[in-house]
């Protein structure tokens, strides 16, 4: 039953979605003239910029929530229990906010001086860094709620400075957490829309934003190309992070 589940909710419309990236007509219960031309036009011209500006936006939004996301959880575990509990809610907060929403409030709050970002590709990587920095923040958070505390009492009791116990305990052991939260970041920000909608310049159009347009004009077919690409790259992506989180592991 589970397998059915899966077959039906998760297996199916991915299956669609590459038939019709392979299509050339879908008039009757299967697609017809199957080919590559619509993947050769995907990866070729606006699209083919738009996949590379999602992947850049992934990573640089990755990295930043990834920075920020580790430093506050290093910060909240050593704060009192009330404060501790007011930054996990602050953290959290994007998750229980639409994106849609986000994406406006980064609008309002960067598009006056001092800061002013609208219209420039950073507007786009803030929105998509605060959407995936509860993640990051989160993972880091579990990971040191399970960290065995010896290995920091052994460092220190050596002699070993704060700086020193983290550089080269604390977050040595913290690798295979990072991995796992930069892999989550880079996929949650491949594939957002609802705040990219809201903020991109027309110099920096995210994969998703172009297929949002392809599909309300019609053109489901290079549409269904870009979204096997985007999710072929997210995966790609995935397993090249993961590698390097089993490597951590292992270590």
């Amino acid at each position: 039953m589970f397998a059915l589940v899966v077959l039906v909710v998760f297996a199916a419309p991915i299956a669609t979605v590459v038939a019709a990236a392979l299509a050339g007509q879908w008039t009757g219960p299967l697609p017809s003239d199957l080919g590559f031309g619509n993947f050769e036009r995907a990866l070729s011209g606006e699209q083919a910029a738009s996949l590379s500006v999602s992947l850049q936006t992934a990573l640089l939004a990755g990295a930043l929530s990834l920075v920020l996301g580790t430093w506050a959880a290093l910060a909240s575990r050593e704060a009192p229990g009330w404060w501790r509990r007011c930054t996990d809610a602050v953290f959290h907060l994007p998750v229980a906010v639409p994106s849609v929403a986000i994406g406006l409030g980064v609008l309002i709050a960067f598009n006056e001086r001092p800061v002013l970002l609208g219209g420039t590709k950073w507007i786009v990587i803030v929105a998509h860094s605060v959407l995936v920095l509860a993640y990051a923040f989160s993972a880091v958070a579990a990971a040191l709620d399970r960290l065995d505390p010896g290995y920091r009492q052994a460092a220190e009791s050596l002699g070993a400075g704060p700086a020193r116990v983290l550089c080269q305990v604390t977050l040595p052991l913290l690798l295979p957490a990072l991995g796992a939260a930069a892999g989550l970041a880079v996929a949650l920000s491949m594939g957002e829309l609802g705040a990219t909608i809201m903020v991109y310049p027309a110099t920096w159009k995210t994969l998703p934003v172009g297929i949002f347009a392809q599909t309300d004009r019609g053109e489901v077919f290079d549409a269904a190309a870009g979204t096997t690409l985007l999710v072929l790259v997210t995966l790609v992506s995935l397993i090249l992070l993961g590698r390097l989180r089993g490597r951590a592991a292992l270590r």
